[in-house]
């Protein structure tokens, strides 16, 4: 892994010129997309079976914190800066009853928990998810029960969470040990409502509108005369059944169904999308990843979603007269899945994906967080190059996104024709008069030596480049090879208006340089 590693690097900064594949890059630190909000970098957590009791909350464990959470994932999630935390589901919440999950452990109820099929003990319930949340450093993102739960329910749980003493829940909170309100802003209208093959309760369009509406009236009126307190901001449900088990839902309908219905509710502000890469594309393409497929057709998908949801934002926007209202994409749960070096190219191209949505793209939440970290057979955690990509990302992409010009060869997939090799997206920190290229080479056999310009200001000194790549795309990552894992970097020389560099075949590659 280190020759490779060492080739890459020796083939980026000296062998441009005896590559097959010729690419431009044109960059402009005057063409903005939007701010990037760092909510970008945020990480979704829901109990599936024991990844929450029995490896998160593990209090046996020799790293167990004093709350009984593993400190190898705090440390993990502090390293990335990660900045929320969306819990407790998924699935789980369409039948999860927060009230089971507070008060003396031992007198808490064991219910049959209906999404994953396992016995739910309720070892951890709002107030160790909120100290998990505090440990990590993170905001918390709440997402209520929208299937079998109530109004009234949702009521009660942020009177518990948010109010002051003096009322019955918020005193229940001081008598389980918490004087002060907690502050949480962010609340989830439900899960994957729609998704009628594989919740255990669903809702028509129509049906969750009117649920969301309801809650998010009554959860805005609990404290809304109360001056020190969070007042909520809700994320409403777009649709989940893109397709499953080959069977194709209308999402799109879904989609302007909830956005028409309460983008003019008060305190909604988001929209609430998810995806994963990987599995069904169409009725036809189920479970490809050849590469054409999994870093070409996907990704894609992947932005033609997000465009056709941010249309209808803006249509209606202009539709109910509010054109500054902010409403967003909240990207709640993606993940490519896998443990290669395709998973990694797969991570950064969502992230880039969101990048180049920058202005509508507001929250994104990566599952599960527990998977950031890879383990080895006894369970002892370690950083991967998946790590390391998210890291690349959270800890250095910050600022404006950029509107990147990119010229390469093309390729095509079984769906999307005239797929660029070369996926860019950049950030522009006018603080630190930083640049961030962040470049994804899907060509599998061939580097791309490309002409880097600038539009806007001059390439000031060397550009730091940090290069993740593997010799075989498709061969998973394992605890014997940990060491080798951490980026290969390097430096080239970027004065002046342009500078040169290949990208290596199947590689992720960050370049950061200063433009003065």
């Amino acid at each position: 892994m280190r020759r490779l590693l060492l080739a890459v690097v020796l083939l980026g900064a000296a062998a441009a010129s005896a590559t097959a594949q010729q690419a431009t890059i044109s960059v402009d630190i005057a063409r903005t997309i939007g701010d990037i909000d760092r909510n970008l970098y945020g990480v979704f957590m829901e109990p599936i079976r024991n990844s929450m009791d029995g490896m998160l909350y593990d209090p046996g464990h020799p790293l167990a914190n004093q709350d009984g959470f593993r400190t190898d994932y705090i440390d993990a999630a502090k390293e990335l800066q990660l900045t929320n935390m969306r819990w407790p589901g998924g699935n789980y919440t369409a039948s999860y009853h927060w009230q089971d999950g507070i008060g003396p452990k031992d007198q808490r109820p064991v219910r049959r928990e209906l999404a994953w099929n396992v016995l739910d003990r309720n070892r951890v319930g709002t107030d160790e998810w909120l100290a998990l949340a505090s440990a990590m450093r993170v905001d918390n993102s709440i997402c209520i029960n929208g299937g079998t739960g109530t109004i009234e329910e949702a009521r009660a749980w942020i009177e518990y969470v948010n109010s002051p003493a003096g009322s019955y829940w918020a005193d229940q909170r001081v008598k389980n040990g918490h004087p002060e309100p907690y502050q949480v802003k962010y609340w989830h209208l439900g899960n994957e409502v729609d998704g009628e093959p594989w919740q255990a309760v669903a809702s028509t369009s129509q049906e969750y509108v009117r649920f969301a509406k309801n809650a998010a009236n009554i959860m805005q009126f609990v404290n809304r005369g109360c001056q020190t307190c969070a007042q909520p901001t809700f994320i409403v449900m777009g649709s989940s059944w893109i397709i499953h088990n080959g069977v194709p839902t209308d999402w799109a309908q879904w989609n302007w169904d909830v956005i028409d219905g309460l983008i003019a509710q008060r305190n909604v502000e988001y929209i609430a999308l998810h995806r994963y890469w990987g599995s069904d594309l169409t009725p036809t393409i189920r479970g490809d990843r050849s590469p054409e497929v999994f870093l070409g057709d996907w990704a894609m998908h992947l932005d033609e979603y997000i465009t056709t949801t941010a249309n209808q934002i803006q249509i209606a926007k202009v539709k109910h007269g509010l054109r500054d209202k902010p409403f967003h994409i909240a990207f709640t749960e993606w993940s490519p899945g896998g443990n290669n070096q395709l998973a990694v190219l797969a991570g950064a191209l969502h992230f880039n994906t969101f990048l180049r949505h920058a202005d509508v793209v507001k929250r994104s939440n990566y599952t599960m967080f527990t998977s950031l970290l890879a383990r080895d057979r006894d369970g002892t955690t370690y950083r991967n190059p998946f790590f390391y990509m998210f890291k690349a990302y959270s800890t250095n992409v910050a600022g404006k996104a950029l509107d990147v010009h990119v010229q390469s060869g093309t390729f095509d997939g079984k769906l999307y024709k005239s797929i660029p090799y070369l996926d860019v997206s950049a950030s522009w920190a006018e603080a630190g008069k930083t640049l961030v290229l962040n470049v994804v080479n899907r060509h599998m056999s061939e580097a791309v030596a490309t002409d880097i310009s600038s539009a806007t200001g001059n390439f000031a000194g060397d550009a730091a480049v940090s290069v993740i790549n593997a010799d075989d795309v498709n061969a998973a990552y394992t605890a014997a090879n940990r060491a080798s894992y951490a980026p290969a970097t390097s430096t080239v020389r970027a004065a002046g208006k342009s500078f040169r560099y290949a990208f290596a075949p199947h590689s992720f590659t960050q370049i950061k340089v200063r433009v003065e």
